[in-house]
C-alpha cells in the first residue's frame, strides 16, 4: 500500500500560501467588500453626499486671498458710484410759496371792546317750522361792552370752530324767563340776532351747568340791560 492510502481521508491537504497568491475565501470577501463600498458611494453621491473632502492649508490661503480681493475691489467700485452720483447730483434752490415769519392780523371785531362777562354754556334756538328746540352751539357766552359809545351786546361763539351762533344788544325790552322745569336754562326773544349775517327774530334758550352759574349769568344780564337803557334813551 502506497503513503497516500495510508493518510486518513478526512484530512485535507491545503494548498501552500505564498506572499503572492490568496485563497478563494480571502477572495471572495475582498470582492463583496469593494461591492459594498461601491454601493454605498452611489447612495451619498444620489442624496448630495459623498466622501468628505480634504482642505489643504494652501487652497485654503488661496481661497481666503481671493475672498480678501474681491471685498476690496467690491468697496472701492461702491466708493466709486457714491463719488459718482454725488458729483451728478444738481444744485436746485426753491424760494418758499409762503414765509412763515410773516404775521397775518385777524381781526374779530372786538378790538374795540372789553368783556365784562364770561361762563361756558350751551345755545339752543326754537324752530318755528318744526315748532322745536335745536341745538346752536356750546361755548363761551360773553357780554362785551363797547370802550367808546358804552354799549354792551351779547356774543356767544362755537368751541373749535370759533363760530359765532349769537350776536346782539342786550336791550331793555328782553325778559330773562326760566325755562320749564329747569332752574340752570333761561329763554328770551331776541329781535335781531346777527350772528347769521342779516338781523333775525330768535327766540333763543341758555343752560348752564348749575344753577349757580345760570343766576350769575342773570344779573351781568340785567346790569347790561339797565346802563344800555340810559345810552339808548340819550340816543333817541
Amino acid at each position: 500500500m502506497s503513503e497516500a492510502e495510508n493518510k486518513p481521508k478526512d484530512v485535507v491537504a491545503d494548498a501552500p500560501k505564498t506572499d503572492d497568491t490568496k485563497t478563494v475565501t480571502e477572495q471572495a470577501t475582498e470582492t463583496a467588500a469593494a461591492a459594498a463600498s461601491a454601493v454605498k458611494d452611489n447612495v451619498f453621491s444620489m442624496f448630495g453626499g459623498g466622501p468628505k473632502k480634504e482642505k489643504t492649508e494652501e487652497t485654503d490661503d488661496a481661497a481666503n486671498d481671493r475672498s480678501g480681493s474681491s471685498k476690496a475691489n467690491a468697496a472701492k467700485a461702491t466708493e466709486e458710484q457714491e463719488d459718482e452720483v454725488d458729483d451728478k447730483e444738481p444744485d436746485v434752490h426753491f424760494e418758499p410759496v409762503v414765509h412763515l415769519t410773516e404775521k397775518v392780523d385777524t381781526k374779530t371785531h372786538e378790538e374795540s371792546e372789553e368783556q365784562t362777562f364770561k361762563m361756558r354754556a350751551k345755545l339752543f334756538k326754537f324752530d318755528r317750522d318744526s315748532r322745536e328746540w335745536k341745538e346752536r352751539g356750546t361755548g363761551e357766552v360773553r357780554l362785551l361792552k363797547h370802550k367808546e359809545n358804552g354799549r354792551t351786546r351779547l356774543v356767544m361763539r362755537r368751541d373749535k370752530t370759533l363760530k359765532v351762533c349769537a350776536n346782539h344788544y342786550v336791550v331793555p325790552d328782553m325778559k330773562l324767563s326760566p325755562n320749564v322745569g329747569s332752574d340752570r336754562s333761561w329763554v328770551w326773544n331776541a329781535s335781531a340776532d346777527v350772528s347769521e349775517g342779516e338781523p333775525e327774530a330768535q327766540t333763543l334758550a341758555i343752560r348752564f351747568g348749575n344753577s349757580e352759574n345760570a343766576n350769575l349769568f342773570k344779573e351781568a344780564f340785567i346790569k347790561a340791560q339797565q346802563e344800555n337803557e340810559v345810552l339808548f334813551t340819550k340816543s333817541d
